[in-house]
């Protein structure tokens, strides 16, 4: 993973995001509500604060781990749910998060929520290594 965003002036998008969303979480951890947060769980938060509210729907798909980019629960999706998601990603990493998540708007609530859960996922270790996050 951190061979991904060590690689110089490739993820150029990504590292400007990486700053603002560091400030987010800065934010968000000055809120009482966010102490009892995990870290991936303040990542979210603050990816979600970054990008706008989401469209309003009914209910979330439910929280796992994943050994894969995707979450658990995304696992057995539609194969075209999977890639829409998986481009998701790549987009984010390589246009941009506002842009990835912007595409992923005009998308279905579950895409919404796998690929913010995945970008989440995939950041947070990252985070960590940067001591952005304990």
């Amino acid at each position: 993973m951190a061979e991904q965003f060590a690689s110089e002036g490739k993820h150029e998008a990504l590292e400007a995001d990486i700053e603002r969303l560091t400030e987010e979480i800065g934010k968000h951890r000055e809120r009482p509500e966010a102490q009892s947060l995990s870290g991936e769980e303040l990542v979210k938060q603050s990816l979600k604060s970054m990008t706008g509210p989401p469209p309003q729907h009914k209910g979330s798909a439910p929280k796992e781990e994943a050994a894969g980019p995707l979450p658990q629960y995304a696992q057995t999706a539609p194969a075209g749910a999977k890639l829409e998601i998986e481009h998701l990603l790549d987009m984010a990493f390589h246009a941009g998060i506002e842009k990835a998540s912007a595409e992923a708007r005009k998308s279905s609530p579950f895409v919404l929520d796998a690929f913010h859960d995945a970008l989440a996922g995939r950041l947070y270790p990252e985070l960590k290594r940067r001591g952005i996050l304990k």
